[in-house]
């Protein structure tokens, strides 16, 4: 065994992988060869899932077939809605209720996912269907009203925020939506996605390993940050004080700013140069420039002082908010997206299946007798 130690795993090389292409130099990201930049003004959220599920792009008539799939799935029991009637009577989280409602999801699939690749994406299809149908029905019951039935005639983005709200979105907003998707579909082994390969790798169903990423997901140094950095410009916006000497004072306090650094980006995160020129055109539209110009000053600010660029994080929560989606369903949407990677991964480690056990430097005491009780 290597005595070298690799705090965090950085630099460690797990797996080999045919998904997601990262160069954190040249600020390049690619899903199956394919640039991210062309994904997500080109293809839809169905066209990646099959690519990354299936290995290609899809045809007309294979893309008409999944999104079928994909549609008839979407819809919950009666008796997942009840749990969730629950979940906000005792007023837990968006992400700790989804964590709950896909573990119990198993319950209802009739598909028990095995290390069969077929019956694995189906179990896939399954979750990523209907982890929208949860989070839109949790929002809605809190809010005192009744979830809103799944459209299979809407695409997986805009069927979501038609279940959010109860209208059909602006299509505009739903393709802006649906390219944000794409960007967080999946992101080599981040610690989510880790965290799912750990609990897969013991050969426990594909609801157990994408549960155990939902919690992994999170925490605010990885999914949790866009909820932050909304957070952060909402203190902006209410301070007297302009964005760049806000952000000093802060950093003076010992306050972490989120939404910047990456541990595999020394350049800007590309899918944050995307949601920044996708939030700009929305505050254009909506004549409400205030959450982009704090975070173009936000961000002058920590590249000039810090050396730091922005991560995905940064510019999804301004555009979020301008989508007038709810700050604390920011990193639930991420799982809603993620889940077709965590699943991807999955799959493709169950093809050559080894347990994940990695071992400590131990620096405990050396080997010593036990005392007798009295003498302790």
């Amino acid at each position: 065994m290597s005595d070298t130690l690799n705090p965090g795993l950085e630099g460690v090389l797990l797996d080999e992988s045919a998904l997601s292409y990262i160069d954190g130099e040249a600020g390049t990201l690619l899903y199956r060869g394919y640039r991210i930049e062309e994904l997500a003004r080109e293809t839809s959220f169905e066209e990646v899932t099959h690519l990354l599920w299936e290995g290609e792009l899809p045809d007309a008539s294979a893309l008409d077939s999944f999104r079928s799939t994909l549609a008839a799935d979407r819809a919950i029991d009666d008796s997942v809605d009840a749990v969730i009637e629950t979940l906000v009577a005792a007023e837990e989280t968006p992400m700790a209720a989804l964590r709950t409602l896909i573990s119990m999801l198993s319950a209802y699939d009739v598909v028990q996912a095995d290390d069969d690749r077929a019956r694995l994406r189906e179990a896939a299809c399954h979750v990523t269907a209907q982890v929208p149908t949860l989070l839109a029905a949790y929002h809605r019951r809190r809010e005192g009203q009744r979830p809103v039935a799944p459209d299979p005639a809407l695409s997986h983005a805009a069927n979501f925020l038609y279940m959010l709200s109860g209208e059909r979105p602006d299509p505009v907003i739903a393709e802006t939506f649906d390219m944000a998707l794409v960007l967080h579909a999946d992101h080599g082994l981040n610690a989510s996605t880790f965290s799912a390969m750990v609990t897969a790798s013991t050969m426990a169903d594909l609801h157990a390993a994408i549960t155990a990423a939902v919690g992994t997901l999170s925490g605010p140094w990885h999914g949790g940050a866009n909820a932050a950095v909304m957070q952060m410009l909402r203190e902006v916006d209410a301070s007297d004080t302009p964005p760049a000497e806000w952000v000093a004072d802060a950093l003076e306090a010992g306050r972490r700013i989120p939404g910047f650094g990456h541990r595999v980006y020394s350049v800007t995160d590309p899918r944050a140069s995307i949601l920044s020129e996708a939030s700009e055109a929305l505050a254009e539209a909506a004549g409400d420039p205030r959450w982009i110009e704090y975070s173009a000053a936000v961000e002058s600010y920590m590249r000039e002082q810090k050396q730091l660029a922005p991560n995905v994080d940064f510019y999804s929560a301004s555009m979020y908010h301008q989508m007038g989606i709810p700050t604390d369903l920011y990193t639930p949407i991420f799982a809603m997206s993620r889940v077709v990677g965590w699943a991807a991964h999955i799959v493709e480690q169950r093809t050559d299946n080894r347990l994940i056990r990695p071992r400590a430097r131990y620096v405990g005491p050396q080997e010593r007798p036990v005392p007798p009780i009295a003498e302790r």
